[in-house]
């Protein structure tokens, strides 16, 4: 060998002082993610958020990042390469909400370690690169069972890594402010706490007939159904959901624990002297209006449109879904699903086709079947319930309202109409 070559010991080790630069630089790279980590779980978690809530967040990364430091000179190469790609790719979806709510609100204390993670993520799947290529031998042999690594790792990486780094953005990143306010009746500025204690923001409008909709998530969506029930005479409040706009809380996309919310807003409407309560859930909100539902008899009516599939266990009831694709969207939502329970330590919830069946309330479910959001599923949650189940073939996610608005209100109104 010349004397600029690199030499390989009996465990695989490279021995020159490329190498030891290489695990310098990697270790940097682990280091600047795990600030990230104590950064966001320990130093500044969200607020409402106590850093006991969420222990798994910060001390399976932190220990992972750790063990991985130590480790890294003592592995082969391709070993190397693969665990710094995972390692930069996660990196990278801890900057995301950096990124986001810089643009949104400007740059913020606790986004600085988030835009220090970009480019320190960036830089570990870089140095794996340049470790293969050092590493690398030329006998056939090896090369072929580099390239099936290789291909293998791609392929885990868009099944596995991907999914579970999703749902760590899912669990980090909602609107940041609250919506441009195009009601256009009379409304009040409120706020009220969620039954496990957060505080929560929104609009009221008051009741003019003793009875008020819970409109449900945020205050974008739902000020369509807002304005087309406050006509009827029903009191309607909409607000920020935890973690989004001005509402205190970890976000959490597909709205595992929201139901707590819900128990707010109910809370908020009696002490208002309302007792005839229900609720209009569109998307999350629909699966989330049907979970409270369950959970409490203070929620006398529902309306859930645009329900889908929530966590692993609903994809498996998907009409029409071959049984492949089922198996392999059960594997990319259960690591999804894992994302999710390490970044916020909730558990998964209760399958909702099974908690569907519990509703004693007047149920009518809302779907457009023929859109890619799992909303077939509401035939599945219809069956052995007493829920209503309306579908509009030809409108998008939640968009009824706009592709059918005079038989939307005539068939949600009635149906709150008859319930209340």
């Amino acid at each position: 060998m010349g004397a600029g070559s690199p030499r390989w010991d009996c465990g695989g080790m490279l021995t020159t002082l490329s190498s030891r630069t290489e695990t310098r630089l990697a270790r940097a790279g682990f280091g600047v993610l795990a600030l990230r980590v104590f950064d966001d779980t320990v130093l500044q978690p969200p607020a409402g958020v106590p850093v006991t809530e969420r222990p798994l967040a910060a001390l399976l990364p932190l220990a992972a990042l750790a063990l991985l430091a130590w480790a890294y000179s003592r592995l082969r190469g391709a070993a190397r390469a693969a665990l710094t790609i995972l390692v930069g790719v996660l990196g990278i979806a801890s900057g995301v909400d950096a990124v986001y709510y810089t643009q949104e609100l400007g740059l913020r204390s606790q986004d600085v370690t988030g835009w220090l993670a970009l480019p320190a993520s960036v830089g570990l799947i870089g140095l794996a690169g340049a470790t293969l290529w050092r590493t690398r031998r030329r006998t056939g042999r090896y090369l072929a069972r580099r390239t099936a690594l290789g291909a293998g790792g791609l392929v885990a990486l868009a099944f596995g890594v991907m999914p579970f780094a999703v749902g760590y953005v899912k669990t980090h990143t909602a609107r940041a402010v609250v919506p441009a306010d195009r009601l256009g009746i009379p409304h009040e500025t409120v706020s009220f706490e969620s039954s496990d204690g957060l505080t929560l923001h929104g609009w009221y409008v008051p009741s003019r007939n003793g009875k008020a909709i819970i409109a449900f998530p945020g205050r974008s969506g739902p000020q369509d159904q807002a304005r087309m029930l406050a006509r009827h005479g029903y009191g309607v409040l909409l607000f920020d959901r935890r973690g989004e706009g001005r509402s205190d809380g970890q976000p959490n996309a597909m709205g595992w624990g929201g139901e707590s919310d819900i128990k707010g807003a109910i809370a908020f409407l009696e002490a208002r002297g309302i007792d005839r309560i229900g609720g209009i859930g569109l998307s999350v909100g629909g699966e989330l209006m049907l979970e409270a539902a369950t959970k409490t008899t203070k929620l006398d009516a529902v309306v859930s449109e645009g329900a889908g599939a929530r966590t692993m266990a609903e994809t498996f009831d998907l009409p029409g879904r071959p049984t492949h694709d089922r198996w392999l969207g059960a594997v990319q939502y259960a690591l999804h699903d894992l994302g999710i329970f390490v970044s916020t330590g909730d558990t998964p919830p209760e399958h909702l086709g099974s908690l569907v069946e519990k509703i004693e309330q007047p149920t009518l479910l809302i779907a457009a079947p023929n859109t890619r959001n799992g909303e077939k599923l509401n035939r599945v949650y219809a069956e052995g319930s007493e829920a209503q189940l309306w579908e509009i073939p030809e409108s998008k996610h939640i968009q009824a309202i706009k592709a059918r608005p005079a038989e939307y209100e005539r068939r949600v109104v009635g149906f709150f109409d008859e319930a209340l």
